[in-house]
């Protein structure tokens, strides 16, 4: 099931992919049909270029580096997982087609031809300038920190902040979690027994940093406060009750 809540401000798809690219601890590399894995092997440079140390005799570089010149001589995949547990953890998926440069140090420099972004609601191709232009989303580095640390510590806040979601899309939830936060809004992922679905609270303002996002997130509860506890979870309370 899709989200029923209106969707505000979220970022493009070029900040997204930087974003994906920012906190992915991982890739995968394919070139001349072998594939590798390297975890805690990339950085991303300021243009949106790929560094990755790689063993000097992997099979992979020598396939990357001898492919034909003007042709992608290999495709990077980073895959983008919801630090809290939940159906469909994958919230996003990069693939970068390009070709690998020797770079100082021993590293392999990536330089991305094509750039696609896939999320739930589809795949979109990312202009070339916007994802070298683009910078991540300030919070993408600390999001999984902050989602868990909300969700193991807080859930009284979790609860509290469904009071924003309109009671027809928590008809029949079992489980209401955090699933993702940028410097927009929260999202949050309600489950069912067989479906699920995610609706956004956006923030007033956008969040340059942490401490913005705790006055942005207090602001959020307060707003919940204020408002009336969602009617569905209210006979979910009174069911269990009985």
């Amino acid at each position: 099931m899709g989200d029923t809540q209106d969707w505000a401000a979220v970022p493009g798809a070029a900040e997204r992919a930087r974003s994906v690219l920012a906190a992915a601890w991982s890739c995968g590399v394919t070139a001349d049909g072998a594939r590798e894995e390297y975890v805690g092997a990339h950085t991303v440079t300021e243009d949106g270029g790929v560094l990755l140390d790689v063993p000097d005799d992997s099979a992979l570089v020598t396939a990357a580096l001898c492919a034909p010149r003007g042709e992608p001589s290999a495709v990077l995949e980073f895959a983008d997982a919801a630090p809290v547990p939940v159906r469909d953890r994958i919230r996003a998926r990069v693939w970068l087609a390009g070709r690998f440069a020797p770079a100082a140090g021993g590293s392999l420099l990536f330089r991305p031809t094509r750039v696609v972004l896939r999320r739930p609601s589809g795949a979109v191709l990312v202009d070339l300038a916007e994802f070298a232009a683009a910078r991540p989303d300030p919070l993408a580095a600390a999001e999984a920190r902050l989602l868990t640390h909300l969700a193991d510590a807080h859930p009284d806040a979790v609860e509290r902040l469904t009071r924003l979601v309109r009671p027809e899309s928590l008809h029949a939830a079992t489980r209401v979690t955090p699933l993702a936060v940028d410097r927009h809004g929260l999202t949050l992922r309600i489950e069912r027994v067989r479906a699920h679905g995610d609706v956004r609270l956006a923030f007033h303002t956008p969040a340059d940093d942490v401490t913005q996002l705790t006055e942005r997130m207090h602001a959020l509860l307060a707003r919940a406060s204020a408002a009336g506890c969602p009617r569905a979870l209210q006979r979910q309370r009174a069911d269990g009750d009985g």
